[in-house]
């Protein structure tokens, strides 16, 4: 007879499934200003159980694969994949991404577990190329054409629905920009 195992993917749990959104909206920089792009999405993120670092640290990992699709045309203009991670005994969220344009990263912030009074969890990272702890890594094209500078993102999950925001400071085109992109998403 097994046991079942049990994983606290603390915050995370929330996170857990197969979410649907369209009411995205994409701020791109484009060479003579900005574009806004409304775009529809689907996030899948599942669990990915425990995985320990160097015999002292163990962390709840889900994995997750993010599609988004321009809603002008359905093309698919955005595809991420990554990690949510879950440090319980520091109480750290880590987020970690990579996009197929030679950028890849891992944000991360603490958490105190807490929902507010709609039940709702608060989720939030951060990197910086100057952030010791946080960092970006890109290609030497992305550098010196479409330089990732810092990334921050606030999810709210809760109830079955979920909401993010994120903002990506970038230097292009000769000039610093902040790109932005958020969405509010129903679990499936």
């Amino acid at each position: 007879m097994s046991e079942e195992i049990i994983i606290d993917y603390g915050p995370l749990t929330e996170l857990i499934g197969v979410w649907k959104g369209d009411k995205g909206m994409d701020i791109a920089p484009e060479p003579d200003g900005t574009e806004e792009n409304p775009y529809y999405e689907t996030i899948t993120i599942t669990e990915g159980g425990t995985l320990d670092n160097a015999e002292s640290q163990t962390l709840s990992v889900l994995f997750y694969r993010q599609i988004v699709k321009r809603k002008s045309n359905d093309e698919v203009f955005h595809d991420q994949t990554g990690y949510w991670l879950w440090d319980p005994r520091e109480k750290v969220v880590m987020h970690t991404l990579t996009i197929p344009r030679a950028v890849c990263l891992i944000a991360g912030g603490s958490h105190n577990g807490e929902k507010d009074a709609d039940g709702n969890i608060m989720i939030e990272a951060a990197a910086g190329i100057e952030n010791k702890d946080w960092g970006i890594v890109q290609s030497p094209f992305m550098q010196k054409n479409a330089k990732t500078t810092d990334f921050q993102i606030k999810v709210i999950v809760g109830n079955g629905k979920m909401t993010y925001a994120e903002t990506t400071m970038l230097d292009i085109y000769g000039r610093v920009f902040e790109h932005t992109d958020e969405n509010e998403l129903i679990r499936q």
